[in-house]
């Protein structure tokens, strides 16, 4: 049945709109009574048909010329480029970030698809001089198969284009798993790839629950490798089942970020680092700065100096042009969040601004943001990833102090510290156990031109994006030949 017909948008299997029963109702979390559309959900057997579909159209896709597949990512960023106030808002409508955020997002995805494009038309491949006189050795790069893509809600157009783009772009198919929360805006760019000109069976949409659809995706065989973002417990769950069919796997899993304040940091830059980085984008975003590591002649002037700016943020309607934090994603994540801060005050905590459910015109997941205060490493707050709008000030003596606080956590995603001193820093970008060091900026954001990726339980795998993406979408063949052959 085609999507474009019916009430229910359907799923994009083998160059075909594919709906089914029991479809998900998508709602805006900045106002509930705002439906935004009803989403097919798949089955572990539309799965099985699209990896079959996938493997079909492998090997002509793979085979297909650079030049054809960088126009085909180029159509899908200039689509994207074109429509990124339309489908940004769309972004900011289901996951609740505000409306400017989510245009900056789709802007963004418009240019991870353009710089693969233009990335896969550099010469490949690497020759190297034998040890044997009359050989020639060259290393060449061959894309790694069927890829299946699961992404999270936070970035619902970002992360997507992280994955998709290298995959297509390095003659990959792809069946293509979204979060639940937001099957608009993935039914929206997997409408624009298909139009795009990708031939039938190389990008598939499977929307679907993770029980469902992820397992069956992570657990078909056909499928070659799999890319995921998402929870710990989830990346562990997919690995127990990766690893028995021995798939190439690549997971991000969130971070525990910290954010270290020296006394000698301009107190302003430190602020608004901490600011931005907790509590922007409602918190939900896997390298914000959840704890704030501050030593103690800063400590209480930091504190005073962030919840005057705290107070003055304001939590509303996501396409409010005065609103600074949307609503929390969903009523679940909105319980995850209260249950830490009641968590949080249990375990001795001060919290000293925030957590707080508040009521708007438009019936929404709204929470002010929260800040405890002369909190411990050791607390379950600043153990575990929340995903919200939920931060820690852990006191430090010192920078040796600030660092092993940092340094000691089970992620090692993002770090960041703010300081005056170059020898600081520098010792801080040596000695920080993470995988993305920010000095004197918050510890959320990224550029897609360079990679992305952490170490400990934050990451398993190669690195995302830039130059570095191509270590996991594809395998290196080393050819020896007779120079006389």
């Amino acid at each position: 049945m085609d999507s474009k017909v019916s009430s229910v948008a359907a799923n994009y299997v083998g160059g075909n709109w594919v709906s089914s029963g029991n479809p998900l109702i998508n709602s805006n979390p900045s106002d509930l009574n705002d439906v935004i559309g009803e989403y097919a959900q798949a089955s572990a057997r539309d799965v099985e048909t699209a990896v079959q579909s996938a493997r079909s159209a492998f090997p002509r896709w793979a085979r297909t010329s650079a030049a054809q597949r960088s126009d085909i990512l180029l159509r899908v960023a200039r689509e994207l480029e074109a429509r990124q106030v339309e489908l940004g808002e769309l972004v900011s409508r289901e996951e609740g970030k505000v409306r400017k955020d989510g245009i900056i997002e789709v802007a963004k995805a418009a240019k991870v698809f353009e710089y693969f494009a233009a990335e896969i038309l550099r010469p490949n491949g690497q020759h190297f001089p034998s040890l044997r006189d009359g050989i020639d050795v060259e290393a060449i790069w061959e894309p790694v198969g069927v890829v299946g893509v699961l992404t999270p809600w936070n970035l619902p157009m970002g992360t997507p284009s992280w994955k998709i783009a290298p995959a297509l772009a390095y003659g990959n198919c792809v069946i293509f798993k979204p979060a639940s929360l937001v099957p608009a805006s993935a039914w929206a760019l997997t409408d624009i790839i298909a139009r795009a000109g990708v031939p039938p069976g190389v990008f598939n949409l499977a929307m679907g629950s993770g029980d469902v659809v992820g397992n069956a995706l992570v657990a078909t065989p056909g499928v070659d490798a799999i890319t995921f973002t998402g929870s710990n417990a989830t990346g562990a769950h997919i690995a127990r089942i990766a690893g028995e069919r021995r798939v190439k796997l690549q997971m991000e899993m969130g971070g525990k970020n910290p954010l270290v304040v020296l006394d000698d940091a301009d107190l302003e830059v430190a602020v608004d680092c901490a600011l931005r980085g907790a509590f922007y984008a409602t918190g939900q975003r896997c390298t914000a700065s959840s704890r704030l590591i501050v030593t103690k002649n800063i400590r209480q002037a930091f504190t005073r100096r962030l919840v005057e700016r705290m107070k003055a943020v304001k939590v509303d309607h996501a396409f409010h042009s005065d609103t600074d934090i949307g609503p929390v994603v969903s009523e679940g994540q909105m319980a995850t969040d209260l249950k830490y801060i009641s968590l949080g005050r249990d375990e001795g905590a001060d919290l000293v601004w925030g957590g707080e459910q508040l009521s708007r015109k438009t019936q929404g997941y709204y929470l002010s943001p929260a800040l405890f205060a002369d909190s411990a490493n050791d607390m379950r707050i600043n153990r575990e990833e929340i995903f919200g709008p939920v931060a820690s000030i852990i006191p430090a003596e010192d920078y040796d102090h600030a660092l092993a606080l940092s340094n000691d956590t089970p992620f090692g995603l993002a770090a960041g510290i703010c300081t005056s001193s170059m020898r600081y820093a520098n010792h801080f970008k040596q000695h920080a156990e993470c995988g993305i060091c920010m000095i004197n900026l918050p510890t959320a954001g990224a550029d897609f031109h360079a990679p992305f990726g952490g170490r400990k339980g934050s990451s398993y795998g190669s690195r995302e994006l830039s130059i570095y993406a191509r270590e996991f979408y594809t395998a290196v063949k080393t050819v020896y030949a007779s120079a006389g052959s």
